[in-house]
């Protein structure tokens, strides 16, 4: 075969050519755009101008975990990169998709964030303490406390769209923390003031329950979240609301407080009732036996329910002279017979006592005392200095409480 001058020619420039120039930079740490080529179950390949096509692996996809690159990605899509890796033995580079999505969604989420912005976000997952959220392809946490809703569980919040408003962004440690709560009272501020301004208190209304925490329940009246009280929901002694509510109850409860300037509503529950302590400021006497249930111990004493909705305290000194375990002794649920000591009904105080008492025995002899009457007028004092004198059992409290 015969060369020509021209192809001499052509076979010169063509060695000339710096083929490493033709191929496009692959370094480390840059943003580059690039083609699916090819989809698998676990990694895509791009083509990235490259020797070879790069590689994207599977947990590199997305910021929230995906089950299948092919869920995800189209051959022919033009996406783009982060270069996590420089090229390997076989020209291979490793690319991240989720590098980048992270970095746009930080600046998004930045935005809305300085612009007080209420933003719709899936429920991803639920987790010790709250919520997973995706917004703009990045990860959100929802503490249960930023909460209103009306579910039973958190589970059941799984794939639905929240509104949330971002209370604290920081893109270096990875945190970003949304408010359901927030977004709601801003939602409904024109509707808070109102439904306010159209309430009065001793107002009787009925609401939904739309959340219980350790401090009581917010119950929606009117479009609203109303709080009511652990301590209005009943005249029992109750540990935590869900003793006797639960989330999407219907109640009718009556209104007890209201904060115009911040528009915020107090409800009472137990004020629908009739109060247990008026039905029985005619029935008991000092003196006399009354039976009961153990309801609760303290280190100093137990509560005794005479009545319903009404507790009294047995003090510790009350129960027995000698060393007793107070826990064997009167287990909770116990019914126990006692003598009232002491009955204020106006102060909502019943103090009982397990020992012999007789009604004014003790008012006499500090009358007694305190004017002088005595055979032996050093008495008094001696036994007042070994009162005082005498240790106090650490924790102990007055021989009467507030129920």
């Amino acid at each position: 075969m015969t060369i020509t001058k021209k192809q001499e020619a052509s076979a010169s420039e063509l060695a000339d050519i710096d083929y490493e120039s033709t191929f496009a930079s692959l370094e480390q740490g840059k943003i580059i755009k690039g083609i699916v080529v090819r989809v698998d179950h676990n990694e895509a390949l791009i083509d990235v101008g490259g020797k070879s096509e790069g590689v994207l692996p599977l947990k590199e996809l997305a910021n929230v975990q995906a089950s299948s690159v092919r869920d995800s990605l189209q051959i022919g899509e033009e996406i783009e990169l982060y270069i996590l890796r420089e090229a390997n033995e076989y020209g291979q580079v490793t690319l991240s998709k989720k590098r980048v999505d992270q970095a746009r969604g930080w600046t998004f989420a930045q935005e809305d964030s300085d612009g007080n912005k209420i933003i719709k976000a899936k429920v991803i997952d639920v987790v010790k303490g709250g919520l997973l959220v995706e917004i703009h392809r990045i990860r959100g946490f929802v503490p249960s406390s930023q909460l209103r809703t009306a579910t039973e569980t958190l589970e059941e919040l799984k794939g639905l769209e929240l509104p949330l408003k971002i209370i604290e962004i920081n893109q270096k440690k990875n945190k970003l923390i949304l408010s359901h709560r927030k977004a709601l009272e801003d939602e409904r501020s024109p509707l808070r003031a109102e439904v306010v301004a159209n309430l009065e208190e001793g107002s009787v209304i009925t609401g939904r329950i739309v959340r219980l925490v350790d401090f009581g329940a917010f119950v929606d009246v009117g479009g609203i979240d109303g709080l009511l009280p652990i301590s209005e929901i009943s005249w029992k002694r109750i540990a935590h609301p869900s003793e006797v509510l639960k989330a999407g109850d219907q109640l009718t409860v009556k209104v007890f407080k209201i904060d115009r300037d911040l528009n915020r509503v107090s409800l009472s529950l137990k004020r629908m009732q009739s109060d247990p302590w008026e039905s029985i400021k005619d029935s008991f006497k000092e003196g006399e036996k009354v039976k009961g249930i153990v309801t609760k111990l303290a280190p100093f004493g137990a509560f005794i329910e005479v009545a319903e909705g009404v507790e009294a305290l047995l003090p510790s000194s009350e129960i027995s002279d000698e060393a007793i375990n107070i826990e064997e002794f009167l287990p909770i649920g116990k019914e126990v017979e006692a003598t009232i000591k002491k009955f204020k009904p106006s102060e909502r105080k019943i103090s009982l006592t397990f020992k012999e008492y007789v009604p004014g025995q003790d008012s006499e002899e500090e009358n007694k005392a305190d004017a002088g009457e005595s055979d032996d007028s050093d008495k008094p004092k001696k036994a007042r200095k070994k009162k005082e004198d005498e240790p106090q059992a650490e924790g102990q409290t007055p021989a009467e409480a507030t129920v």
